[in-house]
């Protein structure tokens, strides 16, 4: 599982570094290098509906091994010439099952360790999304451009198909096909848990896409805002890490939910509106990732304490990633429009602090020790 979250990360966040390569290569615009960025969530949210419908027919295992191949697919044929369109489309589809899928696997094999196995998994993929954004321009470097760069991570991903296959086989073997549940959009308590989900996603890729712009517009060097962005997914990687504990030891998931809330829009307000230095500006960078990370954890672990069975987690799962990630890929659009339109950033920054008050809201609704009724 670890690997397979390793193997959903580096295909994504390798290709940020080299955009201004592949533009020079394809001769994109800014308006298609910025599609470009935004297409994995997109499919992301077109795709998770589909997952929890196929593994109902073939099963949660052979479900993520079709979905790892798919992802090895996806990967060769983007560095081909003229498909790096339909490959980064298969490549968004394979994660999105990854995303939907894995929670259901979590709650079925693991029901008493789901804080504990998110935890691990969410660290994971922070750890492998850093270094695969650090090290994209040193790989062209040395590979002779970006499109092996790119093809380079889909050794990780035959990796992991190769750790997975066995169990794929022994599981689709042993139980046969998974249940369906049906999506539950008639819920109130599946929409707290997607609206959480969806606000934690946006103000996320906001802050990837935004957060060095917005230093540098503040004086601070380029290279330090580089490494400011590193350091916010550092400390989502700590979060990650520490959330678990703090789920285990609270009756119910509120406290943790708000004050991940808190820090994301402590982080944000400080940066806009306290005085600016680079050590201070890192304080609120820790701050916001922090946060954030508390935030994805916690997400991730809803999906599994608000269900009753592996289904019902899939159909949670489905129904929350479709939705988050529709409004995370609108996110960083509407942030840069708000930006370029007022000429400042005190308007998306205020939109971002309003945004994250509605995320305290869900945060606590969807925290209350409950679950979805059973399906009939």
């Amino acid at each position: 599982m670890l690997l397979i979250g390793a193997a959903g990360r580096a295909p994504l966040t390798s290709v940020g570094p080299l955009v201004a390569d592949i533009r020079a290569d394809l001769g994109l615009s800014s308006s298609a290098a910025g599609l470009l960025t935004a297409l994995p969530l997109l499919a992301f949210a077109g795709f998770s509906l589909l997952a929890p419908r196929i593994a109902a027919r073939i099963g949660l295992e052979r479900s993520l091994a079709l979905a790892l191949l798919l992802l090895v697919a996806g990967i060769a044929v983007r560095s081909v010439p003229t498909q790096l369109w339909t490959g980064t489309v298969a490549v968004g589809a394979a994660i999105a099952c990854f995303n939907v899928l894995l929670p259901g696997v979590v709650k079925r094999d693991f029901p008493d360790r789901v804080a504990q196995l998110t935890g691990g998994y969410s660290a994971t993929q922070s750890v492998v999304a850093a270094v695969a954004s650090g090290t994209a321009v040193p790989l062209a470097a040395t590979l002779g451009g970006w499109r092996p760069a790119l093809a380079a991570w889909a050794l990780l991903v035959v990796l992991a198909t190769a750790v997975w296959g066995p169990q794929a086989r022994a599981r689709a073997d042993a139980t046969g096909p998974a249940t369906h549940a049906a999506l539950p959009w008639r819920s109130a308590l599946a929409w707290q848990v997607t609206l959480f989900m969806g606000l934690q996603s946006l103000c996320f890729y906001v802050l990837v896409a935004w957060l060095p712009t917005m230093e540098r517009d503040h004086g601070i060097p380029a290279g330090v805002a580089g490494w400011h962005l590193f350091a916010l997914l550092a400390a989502a990687v700590a979060a990650n890490l520490i959330v678990p504990v703090l789920i285990r030891r609270q009756p119910d998931q509120r406290l943790v939910g708000l004050a991940g809330t808190i820090c994301i829009g402590a982080g944000v307000a400080a940066l806009q509106w306290l005085p600016w230095t680079p050590a201070f500006a890192l304080a609120a960078v820790l701050l916001a990732g922090f946060g954030s990370g508390m935030a994805i954890v916690l997400c991730l672990s809803l999906f599994s304490l608000r269900t009753t069975g592996q289904a019902q987690t899939a159909a949670l799962s489905a129904m929350a990633q479709s939705v988050g990630y529709l409004l995370a890929a609108g996110g960083p659009v509407l942030v840069g429009a708000l930006r370029d339109a007022s000429g400042a950033w005190n308007l998306p920054v205020a939109l971002l602090c309003a945004l994250t008050a509605a995320m305290a809201v869900v945060a606590v609704l969807s925290g209350r020790d409950r679950t979805l009724p059973i399906d009939p």
